[in-house]
């Protein structure tokens, strides 16, 4: 398969900072030569500095998300399969629109669900699947080239355990599919009946149980062990039609074994072997 991946080091609109410095160390851990070792094509695309000099969060946030739906868009009219590397959820909403997705599986043990009007934080990346379906932000998202919302009931929710107090009765009013991993078979066939045909990917890695691997400083109890998610993203893959793909959030200072790296490897292996399959 021709693969494209995608660096978009950002973290906050901090260019190579925390979670930031999080695809090049995913490159120089292995990944793109474990690609290759497995029989695809890769070219690696760095969007660089985007933004503005005082790297304001969510200027910088959007510039780094109309960066890389070019860059998505390129690949994909070339023919290449794209796979966003990212410091930040938020730019699932660039790659999502450079593939013209029309559904999400989003994994991740954050909701990612406020809003300006909910967030205590004003953690930017905590509204990051909010604004993918249209519930906030959306004069700085109508400007990302391609960009529109996906509708609610289109959208995945995989092993989300770490919910703000708002997003809990959001999601309660919300049509969003929820599951766990050992229940993807069920949310897949849900996802499907919509008639889903441009689906996006987006692994947050702290989705993992941080026992089993931990990304970075935000991680919590619980969750699936790498093998687990594995199973289910790769199952869904095989039943449904991924068109591109995010991995976000991981910060290389809190992998001090170096252990994240070729576990992603290995996911993507099997995820890109069961997409040229279908």
């Amino acid at each position: 398969m021709n693969v494209s991946i995608i660096l978009a080091s950002y973290d906050s609109g901090h260019y190579h900072g925390g979670c930031g410095q999080g695809p090049d160390a995913l490159v120089a851990g292995g990944l793109a030569e474990a690609l290759r070792l497995a029989g695809h094509d890769i070219a690696v695309h760095d969007i660089g500095r985007v933004g503005d000099e005082q790297g304001r969060e969510i200027a910088t946030g959007f510039a780094v998300c109309n960066a890389v739906s070019g860059e998505v868009r390129i690949a994909r009219d070339r023919g290449r399969f794209p796979i966003v590397l990212a410091g930040n959820c938020l730019t699932s909403a660039g790659a999502v629109a450079g593939e013209g997705a029309d559904a999400i599986i989003w994994a991740d043990q954050h909701g990612d669900l406020n809003t300006p009007d909910t967030s205590t934080s004003g953690f930017l990346d905590g509204m990051a699947l909010a604004a993918v379906l249209g519930l906030c932000w959306r004069p700085m998202a109508a400007q990302i080239p391609g960009f529109k919302a996906i509708d609610p009931a289109r959208c995945v929710l995989v092993n989300a355990r770490d919910l703000d107090t708002a997003e809990k009765p959001l999601l309660e009013t919300l049509p969003v599919i929820r599951t766990e991993c050992p229940g993807w078979d069920g949310a897949a066939q849900r996802l499907r009946s919509t008639g889903a045909e441009r689906i996006h990917l987006h692994l947050d890695l702290d989705v993992h149980d941080p026992e089993d691997l931990q990304a970075n400083r935000y991680a919590s109890p619980g969750g699936p062990a790498p093998e687990q998610l594995r199973r289910a993203v790769c199952g869904m893959a095989g039943s449904l039609p991924i068109f591109g793909l995010t991995i976000s959030a991981y910060d290389p200072a809190f992998d001090a074994k170096g252990d994240v790296p070729p576990l992603v490897g290995e996911l993507l292996v099997e995820l890109l072997a069961t997409v040229e399959k279908r």
